[in-house]
């Protein structure tokens, strides 16, 4: 199950994330907002932030998305950064992908690896699924008769969403964030599609 309404962005002025962006960078030095934790018990996170189905999501929106994503996680650069990557769900594409602040290094990429890949293959965020399993990854491997190997391509940790579109069968997207307390990578994502989505 997951959300039956198609959202649609608030501001359709191109390049509404870049202003987001280059405003963040203006108001550098301010206390950054603190990302709220989504809920923890499974079926409230299936029921409100599991995953989200939008209208349409093509090239553009992955863009905007993204550099929205940026923006909100600027201010907290300084301290925590993070890699924010979005691509489809059919072939990989990457659309959009940077890292923002100066701290990230390959282990970002290689967590964003395994969450886009347990969320493609259980449908699932990945947030979802540490809530079902209690963050308890050998049990969830021995569920699934994963090898240790097998297991170490998949992640139980907050951070990696699906994007569905309206009509269309599956994921059409994912998006991830790595580099912030599991719960507020999953919690980024949750804020800035219900503040620039409806």
């Amino acid at each position: 199950m997951h959300s039956q309404t198609a959202l649609r962005r608030r501001d359709w002025t191109a390049g509404h994330g870049l202003q987001k962006v280059l405003a963040a960078q203006q108001e550098a030095g301010q206390p950054p907002k603190p990302i709220a934790h989504p809920p923890t018990e499974a079926a409230l996170v299936k029921q409100s932030c599991d995953s989200f189905t939008f209208e349409s999501f093509a090239e553009e929106d992955a863009w905007e998305l993204g550099h929205l994503l940026y923006a909100r996680l600027l201010p907290l650069a300084p301290e925590q950064s993070t890699l924010i990557s979005i691509t489809l769900a059919s072939s990989g594409q990457v659309l959009f992908q940077t890292v923002c602040g100066p701290g990230t290094v390959k282990d970002n990429e290689d967590w964003v690896a395994r969450k886009r890949n347990t969320v493609l293959r259980w449908a699932g965020s990945t947030w979802y699924w540490h809530c079902v399993w209690g963050g308890d990854e050998d049990k969830f491997r021995k569920i699934f008769s994963m090898s240790v190997e097998e297991s170490s391509k998949y992640a139980i940790h907050g951070g990696g969403v699906p994007i569905r579109v309206r009509g269309v069968a599956g994921i059409v997207a994912v998006v991830c964030v790595s580099g912030l307390q599991q719960e507020e990578d999953h919690g980024v994502i949750v804020e800035v599609i219900n503040d620039n989505w409806h």
